[in-house]
């Protein structure tokens, strides 16, 4: 028997209710406005007058400290509502557009950095993604999870993209129309507030139902553990902290071959410019986001753990084979090969982290695992950029990469694979 019933219907039958629908507008509003603006947020602080070293220093700021929002809205998310710790952190996005948009001095760029909810990357940032999984955990029957998780990650993939193709075309033509660059860039970060401003309306018209209930005496009692449980977690903490440590390694071996990376490896060995590079990673971006949806299939054959962990080996098999290969067009069948696999442990992933916990750790769960993650793919890209320079090592980071995430996935196979999600049991 299948360990999961399988459905094939898009998400708007699957979402019983309104604020599943709520919850997916945000995330394409949210990742739309991040896309819009990572294509000119570096042009912008340049035009500025701003230097490379202070650049650099705002953009850390910026990941350090959507990290450290992260944290702190997304533990106490089950406690204090996550339907407030949401618009808070929609509010916190709209103050550091405004804040950018409106000043070139220095101090209070690094601020609202730091406090603010700002993507340089056009990835997920802040306490959203975390909590908006726990949130639709609760209205989603756990037969259907991964399929919507799924859906939500297409989503995602590609409004970041539309936004980015719109953000860079709007601001070239308003350019075009003699509008000067920086005030053509200012544009993109007012319409940036603005879609925070939009996020947060849209989030107070979330219903009760994304709240951890208190009605049951069972899941009060954990509310009352959950107020003395570090980082929000009382009954999962150690599936979660097992996990996370896993995910840290997992995004440890990606961030040695970031896609920024992937392009200038690209352009050192066979000389492309942005605009081949751009329309290589487009397409690479499009094919991950499709298949996250075929994930469900193989998850509903074979169970979360096993699809995580049999897609991504093949995928980090074919990330080993890129450098490897002869010709620019065989590398770039190789690397849209594996894109075509590579995001499939995704929906499962976070499927899976909300089947596995109770159901008022689901907001800290996807925050501490989420947390993991970033602080991981942090501390690699320097030493791959120092590799990538150097002319006999610059294929490393792909050998590095593809063995360390081989290696995770054998570690998440030998701890998980006798823990299934209850829906699978």
């Amino acid at each position: 028997m299948s360990p999961q019933v399988r459905d094939e219907r898009a998400p708007g039958r699957l979402l019983a209710s309104g604020d599943g629908r709520l919850l997916f507008a945000t995330r394409t509003l949210r990742l739309f406005a991040y896309g819009f603006l990572s294509v000119i947020l570096v042009l912008y602080l340049a035009e500025r007058g701003l230097t490379e070293t202070e650049i650099g220093l705002l953009l850390t700021l910026s990941l350090l400290g959507d990290t450290a929002v992260s944290v702190a809205l997304t533990t106490h998310a089950d406690r204090w509502g996550r339907k407030r710790m949401l618009a808070l952190g929609a509010a916190l996005m709209a103050a550091a557009g405004l804040v950018f948009a409106s000043t070139d001095g220095f101090l209070l760029l690094l601020v609202a950095a730091t406090l603010g909810v700002i993507s340089p990357s056009g990835k997920e940032v802040g306490p959203f993604l975390a909590i908006e999984q726990a949130a639709l955990a609760q209205v989603v029957p756990g037969v259907h999870r991964t399929r919507i998780f799924a859906w939500y990650a297409l989503v995602g993939s590609l409004a970041t993209a539309t936004g980015a193709l719109v953000g860079g075309g709007l601001s070239q033509l308003l350019q075009n129309r003699g509008l000067p660059a920086v005030q053509s860039y200012q544009m993109i970060l007012f319409g940036y507030a603005a879609s925070g401003v939009g996020m947060a309306l849209l989030f107070t018209r979330l219903s009760s139902a994304i709240e951890v209930s208190t009605s049951d005496p069972v899941k009060q009692e954990g509310r009352d553990a959950i107020r003395s449980a570090r980082l929000g977690l009382h009954r999962s903490q150690g599936v979660v902290l097992k996990l996370a440590a896993l995910f840290s390694l997992d995004s440890f071996a990606g961030g040695f071959v970031v896609q920024s990376l992937l392009a200038y490896w690209f352009h050192l060995r066979f000389g492309l410019e942005p605009g081949s590079l751009g329309a290589i990673f487009f397409g690479a971006n499009v094919l991950a986001g499709f298949s996250a949806l075929a994930s469900v299939r193989v998850a509903a054959r074979i169970g979360l753990v096993k699809t995580m962990v049999f897609t991504h080996l093949p995928s980090n098999v074919l990330l080993l084979l890129v450098p490897l290969m002869p010709t620019l067009g065989l590398a770039v069948l190789v690397l849209l090969l594996r894109f075509s696999i590579s995001q499939m442990d995704v929906p499962t992933r976070q499927s899976y982290v909300m089947a596995v916990v109770h159901p008022d750790e689901r907001s800290a769960a996807a925050g501490v695992t989420g947390v993991a993650r970033t602080t991981g793919a942090a501390l690699s890209p320097l030493l791959s950029a120092m590799l990538l320079g150097s002319a006999h090592f610059a294929s490393v980071p792909f050998f590095l990469a593809g063995g360390l995430k081989i290696l995770y996935d054998l570690l998440l196979y030998r701890s998980f694979v006798g823990l299934r999600a209850p829906e699978e049991k």
